[in-house]
């Protein structure tokens, strides 16, 4: 336990150094957005005077690193600034649309594990019989898929061609939850169909290796139910290397939930990225990408913390 606790305090003391280098990267990178936060402020009419006016009063005269350290301590109070005018706060932006996007991305997370679960198993406990070839087929195929692609069969196919969900749109998990599911089953299937094909040829390969290990023979040759031997050792002792890809995979989730939102007409954040980038709105660009790469960081530590957990070995490391 001394060990776990001292392990996991690790991990979390590299989390600050890596959410400190995002801010870094993405401050720096958009610092050569071909935009001028003067004229998006002030209007394509207003003088070169009043403009540069508007740069020494903001700040945007100074050296780099001085606006960094600026914008680093504007972050810590949790201020990501204000979008071009109308000027709104990015934070309260970005609060009234994350929730959207983690909602999408953990649905879509919940049916690719569930997937891959299932078919991973089956296709290990089958192996190299025709239910492993199907399995193995239809995950390359599903691997193959882009998720808008598949986004607008989805569309074509149980929108348009039969009414069963709606084409567009997002009911709060609030006001109707079978109509909450209703809008965001076909965006999460999207999202969910190449993440669950890649995992469900992880499981299997896991769960392959397992099962050929001598303690699994040892326990079925003593005489120990094979289903019991499969279900309280062998499926826990596969998951230590799915868990690992699972915490790419939430990154993956989450830059796929902005597309998949823009195909749904969700009001998440990828309606958000999409606005900044049309208006050339720096802040609101900067707020989205961090608030997505914090999310992604925290989740895979979250994920790192479960994989101590899940596999007894590394404790030792």
């Amino acid at each position: 336990m001394v060990q776990l606790v001292r392990l996991a305090t690790r991990r979390l003391i590299v989390l600050p150094f890596m959410i400190l280098g995002i801010t870094l990267l993405v401050f720096f990178v958009l610092q050569f957005a071909p935009t001028d936060p003067a004229t998006n402020a002030l209007g394509e009419s207003a003088s070169p005077a009043a403009k540069e006016a508007w740069r020494a009063a903001n700040g945007y005269n100074d050296p780099l690193i001085l606006r960094y350290f600026a914008f680093l301590g504007q972050l810590v109070r949790f201020n990501l600034g204000n979008t071009v005018p109308p000027a709104q706060p990015v934070g309260k932006l970005i609060a009234a649309a994350f929730p959207l996007t983690l909602e999408l991305t953990f649905l879509g997370l919940l049916i690719a594990v569930v997937v891959a679960a299932v078919f991973g198993v089956a296709a290990a406990l089958y192996r190299d019989r025709w239910p492993d070839q199907v399995i193995r087929v239809v995950s390359i195929a599903g691997f193959a898929v882009p998720s808008f692609w598949l986004a607008i069969l989805l569309i074509q196919q149980f929108a348009l061609k039969v009414p069963w969900f709606p084409t567009g749109g997002y009911v709060p998990l609030g006001d109707s939850p079978a109509g909450w599911l209703q809008s965001m089953f076909l965006p999460a299937t999207a999202l969910a169909v190449p993440v669950a094909a890649s995992l469900t040829r992880v499981v299997r390969t896991s769960m392959v290796e397992e099962l050929d290990r001598d303690y699994v023979r040892t326990a079925i040759g003593s005489g120990l139910p094979r289903s019991v031997v499969i279900g309280r050792n062998v499926f826990r002792n596969a998951l230590i290397t799915p868990l690992t890809v699972l915490g790419l995979r939430v990154g993956y989730l989450l830059g796929g939930a902005i597309v998949i939102e823009v195909i749904f007409n969700l009001p998440g954040m990828g309606q958000l990225i999409l606005n900044g980038v049309t208006a050339g709105d720096t802040n609101l660009v900067q707020g989205v990408t961090i608030t997505i790469a914090f999310t992604f960081v925290i989740v895979n530590t979250i994920v790192d913390l479960l994989y101590l957990v899940v596999n007894p070995r590394i404790r030792t490391v």
